[in-house]
């Protein structure tokens, strides 16, 4: 009898161990495992929600009433701050240079918010703050081997052009008004969707050569990055994607066998397309315009002349006027240079120079790699979109990019800083 009890609850132990072991081909995680896919997803969603702060919201095909739209991305920002304490809770940051040439804007901007001002300027200041507060805040997973960052920033770069061609499947009246490609789920200009298309197209094709990534879902992703820039007909996205892919080539063409085969047959194809679609190409390149409107850059000089001659005091031609939305009577002032002259002064003008070169000069002492190409990719494409676009001196993707170009020329992070 006893024997028989003993059976029955040996049956009953085994069963019960059953019903709690794991499913095949679910393996356990340790406890230092888990912790760090809980780490890795923190890190993730604040990106994300960085991301989603630099989407101005201009409206959307979806009813939603333009206040609603533009808390959501106004209060990403906090919501990203708050993400990145609890992934970071002893508050420990990595000194580098990048971050203080940045903070040097954000203090300048302080100063010229402390002047008689427009209470945007005082409020687009206290979120440049907040903004690289939050960059701070992550920089203990500067270097990963994984690259993390750049894995998060693909990520949200592909959600954001998924909606874009979702918008283009669901109403593609509104898509293509004009002829050229915009968002309009969450409404985005053509150069802003150009601009995300051409740095997932180029950080795919960075990856791809130098073996992070495999053949068959680069392709996928690298064709529909490349549709979207056609459709977009943006010139200033196409040149810097090709600039930047071809000197982060050339940063590997000695050490990778596959980047000499991909230069090769990339000037096969360019040399057989200039030959036989010449005419279609400068139709494209021409989107349109007379020599008018392409001698002074669709209209833009036009803004730039009467902003140089503005009448400064000594104050405002060193420091600049304070942060704004980078327009002048009323139009965009499309250029990151002169925008900064205009909110920053001079200063804002040397910051920015000085943080291009210095990650260049840094990228150029970096061992050959992935990561030197991933960010010799990132600072060339923001370098040409500098003189047509603006964001280097304001919470922007342009900054989001560049501070993902610095955090791949460091070394991995010991690992208590990242713990």
């Amino acid at each position: 009898m006893a024997n028989h009890v003993r059976g029955h609850d040996l049956k009953l132990m085994s069963s019960s161990v059953a019903a709690f072991r794991p499913r095949r081909g679910v393996p356990l995680l340790g406890p230092a495992e888990a912790r760090e896919r809980s780490v890795r997803r923190r890190v993730g969603l604040a990106w994300g929600l960085l991301v989603l702060n630099v989407l101005t919201y201009y409206g959307s095909l979806v009813p939603v009433p333009h206040v609603a739209g533009k808390a959501i991305t106004q209060g990403a920002l906090p919501a990203a701050l708050l993400v990145a304490l609890t992934v970071n809770r002893r508050v420990i940051v990595r000194p580098n240079v990048f971050l203080c040439l940045v903070g040097l804007l954000v203090m300048e901007a302080i100063l010229t918010s402390l002047q008689p001002q427009y209470l945007g300027t005082v409020y687009r200041t206290f979120r440049l703050a907040e903004f690289v507060a939050v960059l701070w805040l992550l920089t203990p997973w500067w270097g990963r081997r994984d690259l993390l960052l750049v894995r998060c920033h693909l990520a949200s770069l592909s959600v954001v052009l998924g909606s874009v061609l979702l918008g283009l499947l669901v109403a593609p009246g509104s898509a293509l008004v004009g002829g050229r490609l915009s968002g309009v789920l969450w409404y985005m200009p053509p150069p802003q969707v150009a601009h995300y298309a051409a740095v997932t197209l180029g950080l795919m094709v960075v990856l791809w050569l130098c073996g992070q990534v495999r053949g068959r879902p680069t392709l996928l992703i690298v064709l529909g990055a490349v549709i979207i820039l056609i459709l977009t007909h943006t010139r200033t996205a196409l040149v810097g994607v090709v600039a930047g892919i071809l000197v982060a080539g050339l940063s590997l063409i000695v050490a990778k066998a596959r980047v000499r085969k991909f230069f090769v047959a990339a000037s096969v194809v360019v040399s057989i397309a200039i030959m036989t679609l010449s005419s279609v190409i400068t139709t494209w390149l021409a989107r349109g315009e007379g020599t008018q409107q392409l001698t002074d850059l669709t209209g833009r000089t036009k803004v730039w002349g009467p902003l140089l001659t503005l009448p400064r005091d000594r104050f405002q031609e060193i420091f600049g006027f304070g942060l704004s939305n980078d327009s002048f009577n009323g139009l965009p002032i499309d250029s990151n240079w002169l925008a900064s002259y205009q909110t920053q002064g001079i200063f804002g003008v040397v910051v920015c120079a000085t943080i291009l070169l210095f990650l260049l000069v840094t990228a150029y002492f970096q061992p050959r790699g992935v990561q030197r190409a991933l960010a010799l990719f990132l600072v060339t494409y923001c370098l040409v979109a500098s003189f047509t676009e603006v964001g280097f001196t304001d919470a922007s993707m342009y900054l989001l990019e560049l501070f993902l170009a610095a955090s791949l020329l460091v070394p991995s992070a010991p690992s208590r800083m990242s713990a």
